[in-house]
């Protein structure tokens, strides 16, 4: 029973993470989301101009700023109202911040099934074990060559956040004429794929 509730209580704490990383991204707390998303914006960008341990360093020292002059504005106002209301973060203190057993290994069991699944389909690529989709893989690998000309990593992951917080608000109010265009490109696509698995011998997918 208790391990039952221990299963149920995990992926009740699941969802809800998972359904405030949606409201987010959705922007259902304009306050919210805009604060989450400026902050990354500014840390990302902040990388662009000085080093990790540099904003690493600095953001340190503006946490530590706040907490010890907050800690020393409590400690003077218990001191003049002569009250004893304890140290100011006690609450943050005691709150349990470790990780299970349990939840390590949870964590390295997704972590391992994700490596493990990533390297077989590498060695299926590499490896041609389908002719069509290793060369829609090259395709790939030759498009992102020039996007790594033109990008470096942090500026794709600006335009990754950027996205994050944009694309799902424009898909939810225009769903429908987006899916059109994608229905129509998908058909497209498919139909080059048909006729290039035609003219490629041995690039047609066997019959499961």
């Amino acid at each position: 029973m208790q391990a039952a509730a221990d299963v149920t209580k995990k992926e009740c704490s699941w969802s809800s993470w998972k359904g405030q990383a949606i409201d987010l991204l959705y922007w259902r707390n304009v306050k919210q989301s805009g604060a989450v998303f400026s902050s990354v914006l500014l840390l990302l960008f902040s990388l662009t101009q000085f080093s990790v341990v540099s904003v690493g360093a600095y953001l340190a020292l503006a946490a530590l700023s706040a907490t010890i002059s907050f800690r020393i504005y409590k400690s003077v106002l218990q001191a003049v109202q002569k009250t004893d209301e304890g140290h100011p973060f006690k609450s943050y203190l005691e709150m349990e911040i470790s990780l299970s057993q349990d939840q390590i290994s949870k964590y390295a069991d997704k972590i391992l099934l994700y490596a493990n699944t990533c390297m077989k389909e590498l060695r299926r690529l590499f490896l041609v074990q389908d002719l069509v989709d290793s060369l829609k893989f090259a395709v790939l690998m030759w498009l992102l060559t020039y996007v790594g000309a033109l990008f470096n990593g942090l500026t794709l992951l600006i335009l990754a956040v950027v996205s994050m917080f944009t694309m799902p608000v424009v898909y939810e109010k225009h769903q429908a004429q987006i899916d059109q265009y994608v229905g129509l490109i998908r058909t497209q696509v498919n139909s080059v794929v048909g006729k290039i698995q035609a003219k490629i011998p041995g690039a047609k997918r066997k019959e499961e």
